[in-house]
């Protein structure tokens, strides 16, 4: 492995990693000494990628750092464009315009060869039986701002109700989805189908706890691993 490239590698390991990382991890995965680690953290600082920590401490790629889309391989062009081809179809019109987007500006600034990649890829996402829920774009919206929203609901028996929740995840399943909440009628971790949604109301107030927090409890609660 050449220097040039094991530079890249090292850049794409730090990407992946949301907590700084310790030389040693970083030796292991790319299977250097970590005095090699060493050296070429400190030649990524100099050549200007935004790396914090330092030796005993462990490493983290500061958010805003970019490398072009021709240091993607064909492997993950392909996972992006699989990505973005599932995301369109999940009844959310607002999330499937932004995919096209999102893979359009892949596509604009890669290379010509890897514009034709993209182009000629042979991934196909049939089109599902997901119910359209318009409720899907201001659920999005809350769990980023960390808002509650007060929804009127039916469910699969079709008993109506009304409630206040703190919408803190979204999970995609094959033709359906499904919303974490904390609700406060019964003041405690509820889930929602987003299709079964009448009515939704953004309240534009903050839920008193910061959702990182509810999402530990619920994934303690429900035994989800934690997502990468």
């Amino acid at each position: 492995m050449g220097r040039t490239e094991r530079l890249l590698i090292l850049l794409d390991a730090l990407r992946r990693h949301r907590r700084p990382v310790t030389a040693a991890e970083l030796a292991a995965e790319l299977s250097v000494s970590i005095r090699t680690i060493y050296r070429d953290v400190q030649t990524l600082i100099g050549l200007g990628a935004p790396v914090d920590g330092e030796a005993g401490l462990g490493y983290m790629l500061r958010g805003g750092f970019f490398l072009p889309p021709l240091m993607f391989d064909e492997d993950e062009l392909e996972a992006l464009v699989l990505g973005v081809r599932l995301a369109s179809r999940q009844g959310d019109k607002s999330l499937a315009a932004s995919a096209a987007n999102a893979l359009a500006k892949i596509a604009a600034a890669a290379p010509k060869d890897l514009r034709d990649t993209i182009a000629a890829s042979g991934f196909y996402v049939a089109p599902t039986a997901a119910a359209s829920a318009p409720a899907l774009q201001p659920l999005r919206q809350a769990i980023r701002r960390e808002h509650k929203v007060k929804i009127a609901y039916a469910d699969e028996k079709g008993a109506a109700s009304e409630r206040v929740v703190w919408p803190i995840a979204l999970a995609f399943f094959e033709g359906k989805q499904m919303l974490a909440a904390w609700c406060e009628l019964r003041t405690a971790f509820r889930h929602f189908r987003p299709d079964r949604i009448r009515a939704i109301a953004v309240l534009g107030e903050r839920y008193p706890r910061r959702r990182a927090v509810l999402v530990d409890e619920w994934r303690a609660g429900q035994g989800v691993p934690r997502q990468e």
